[in-house]
């Protein structure tokens, strides 16, 4: 019953976390703090090894889209801090495999990777793991990236 109760925890504690707003121009508008999403080269840790860019594929982000508004967007805004970052510029700021780690393997990200336990550490609440596929995964990146392709 204790590991119930804990893994519930864990899980709505993940929930919570993986909420977030910010902006474009790298400050929270509202506190005149520099976002999370600073500059790095970072991989990530889980599944994914090599991510390969091409051309904006409008189909895949509006899936991704609404893979986000179903799964994420409880707890992220796309230009404003919430329970977790804002994942506006996120594409700008972190690789692709890094993206999609944190998206599939969320619990390995942050006990393992530093940049992850940065988040964690400013939101205090971890981001739950969705079990998302690769797929999935991948249609979120391409909405982030279409995101940010937008001129304001």
């Amino acid at each position: 019953m204790k590991r119930i109760n804990y893994t519930l925890f864990i899980v709505i504690a993940l929930f919570l976390i993986s909420c977030g707003e910010g902006n474009l121009n790298g400050k929270d508008a509202k506190k005149g703090t520099k976002a999370v999403w600073d500059i790095t080269e970072d991989p990530g840790i889980g599944p994914i090894d090599k991510v390969v860019l091409k051309e904006l594929d409008p189909a895949l982000a509006e899936k991704g889209k609404e893979v986000f508004k179903t799964y994420c967007s409880a707890c992220h805004k796309i230009k404003k801090k919430y329970i977790g970052p804002a994942v506006i510029g996120i594409t700008k700021n972190r690789t692709p495999e890094w993206i999609m780690n944190m998206i599939m393997n969320p619990d390995g990200m942050m006990a393992n990777n530093e940049n992850a336990k940065k988040h964690f550490a400013e939101y205090a609440a971890p981001m739950a793991n969705q079990n998302m596929t690769k797929d999935q995964a991948r249609s979120i990146l391409e909405y982030f990236r279409l995101r940010d392709s937008e001129k304001k």
